[in-house]
């Protein structure tokens, strides 16, 4: 095992109290406690392009689980969320909800997946007509609901609101509700990223219900659910055509994407080195530290096993 594999957290199997079920996500593994709690245990797992990279990024689960319990915490005012309490820096317990079988999509600028249909020659994009002359990384004229179908497996697609009507996936009246929470959740993620010098480019929510009440479930604002430019050097580089730097997965799909691999059938996944793997947990505890404000405390590895039983089992007794 490689010293980078001593310092992550690749996968679990633990046996908690009450626990009933398990499920072993891309990146989280869920256990299910009883009929009403969810134990979620972010890994250092890293999946790109609906595949989960050979490498594990240390620290990667810490940071996005701290994060997403940060702004969980901070947007309980907009709307009800999942979360119960964070027993330990790669775990958050919270209520079991049933999800929507929409991830909502927000974007601010034109970017990643929607700069790439654009450039392909699409105006129009989950429904939201875009004008013509846009460069990539652009400001949109007002932010937009860019909705994604939930896939069990392979990519997600693409769906209008009119279409999610249609479908009968969600009711008109309930998914007005849900666009207004996703449109709240992104200006206030917005303001707080302003307040942090960065930009919120782009983010996803996922929604549920939990006695017939609309609940934010998952994760929120994270890099791995969220993009992020620096402010104060985004129009001088916008303004030259240059590439913003931006603290998000994006660069690791870059990467992916400049060695020959996009998930397609018949490609291969390259192998990281170490220094790349390096380079990657950085820019996630980078992340942290800007769009939190808060110095990053890496965790010890050392008996990471028990340390997260041992506080999970607590933390259940006492619910």
């Amino acid at each position: 095992m490689s010293s980078i594999e001593q310092e992550t957290l690749i996968s679990t199997n633990f046996f908690f109290k009450d626990q009933v079920d398990f499920m072993r996500g891309k990146v989280r593994d869920v256990y299910s406690i009883g009929d009403n709690y969810i134990v979620l245990v972010a890994s250092d797992r890293i999946s790109a392009f609906d595949h989960v990279l050979p490498s594990p990024i240390p620290f990667k689960g810490q940071v996005l689980n701290q994060i997403a319990s940060k702004f969980l915490d901070d947007t309980k005012h907009i709307v009800r969320n999942w979360k119960i309490g964070e027993p330990d820096p790669h775990v958050t317990v919270g209520l079991k909800c049933k999800p929507y079988p929409v991830e909502f999509v927000v974007r601010g600028y034109l970017a990643g997946h929607a700069w790439r249909e654009y450039e392909s020659g699409k105006r129009t994009i989950c429904g939201e007509e875009l004008p013509d002359g846009l460069k990539e990384n652009d400001k949109l004229p007002t932010p937009i609901l860019t909705p994604t179908t939930k896939a069990e497996t392979g990519h997600d697609l693409d769906i209008s609101k009119e279409e999610i009507v249609a479908q009968r996936l969600i009711k008109k009246k309930e998914l007005v509700s849900l666009e207004k929470n996703a449109l709240a959740l992104f200006e206030h993620g917005s303001k707080h990223a302003e307040s942090q010098n960065l930009i919120l480019v782009d983010t996803k929510y996922e929604f549920g219900k939990h006695n017939d009440e609309i609940v934010l479930i998952d994760e929120i604002h994270t890099p791995d659910s969220s993009r992020y430019f620096y402010a104060d050097s985004y129009e001088e580089i916008q303004a030259k055509g240059e590439k913003q730097r931006q603290l998000s997965k994006e660069f690791v799909r870059q990467w992916l994407i400049e060695n020959n691999f996009q998930g397609l059938e018949g490609q291969q996944i390259p192998i990281m080195s170490d220094d790349f793997v390096k380079s990657v947990s950085d820019r996630y505890i980078e992340l942290f530290e800007h769009i939190t404000g808060d110095k990053f405390v890496k965790r010890d590895y050392g008996n990471i096993s028990n340390d997260i039983e041992t506080s999970v089992n607590q933390f259940i007794s006492s619910i």
